[in-house]
């Protein structure tokens, strides 16, 4: 399995570590139907974080983080990932209400800058996941990022489209449901 959350719904991931973020998001309960929240319990988020780390140390080639979380950690872990969520879902609704994390910055033998995670357990989390948003944004793949418009779904998905226009993680599933339900309430506005 590649990224645990991610592949349940059947969806590509996003390129490189920016797959860490997307799959972050994704261990939300979402879909059609449901899937279970992988951070609502301390052995289903420990296995996703331990399959994900070392997913993001294969694409990235970076040493797998070690992160040990404890059950006090999972609330503060869903709230950022639900923080990260609206950020992405809505990002002009003003300033997210993430924490303040830090980072530790290194220089390695080729003279190539990596911003690495710093602190423990939620916080190491936190810290790998917005390192990634900071290097999307500075790859400009950040926008292409989303979270299916349909509030059903509502899963993270990496938009490949040409010119970045994809509202659905799935046009086949959410969008044409989607879509289907907006014809049939127009005929009902036309009929009355």
């Amino acid at each position: 399995m590649r990224w645990p959350a991610t592949d349940r719904y059947g969806m590509d991931s996003a390129p490189g570590g920016l797959a860490f973020v997307q799959d972050l998001l994704n261990t939300l309960s979402g879909g059609k139907p449901r899937r279970a929240d992988l951070l609502d319990d301390l052995g289903a988020a420990r296995n996703w974080l331990d399959t994900a780390a070392t997913e993001w140390g294969r694409s990235t080639g970076r040493p797998t983080p070690s992160v040990e979380l404890h059950e006090r950690d999972l609330e503060e872990l869903r709230a950022f990932r639900d923080e990260l969520h609206r950020l992405i879902d809505r990002p002009a609704d003003g300033a997210p209400a993430l924490p303040v994390l830090v980072a530790t910055v290194r220089l390695d033998e080729a003279g190539v800058v990596h911003a690495e995670p710093a602190g423990t357990r939620w916080r190491k989390v936190a810290s790998l996941a917005l390192i990634e948003c900071f290097e999307a944004q500075q790859a400009d793949v950040w926008r292409r990022l989303k979270v299916c418009r349909n509030q059903r779904c509502a899963t993270a998905f990496f938009d490949r489209s040409r010119n970045n226009s994809g509202v659905w993680h799935d046009v086949r599933v959410c969008g044409n449901a989607a879509n289907l339900r907006a014809h049939r309430a127009r005929k009902r506005t036309q009929s009355d």
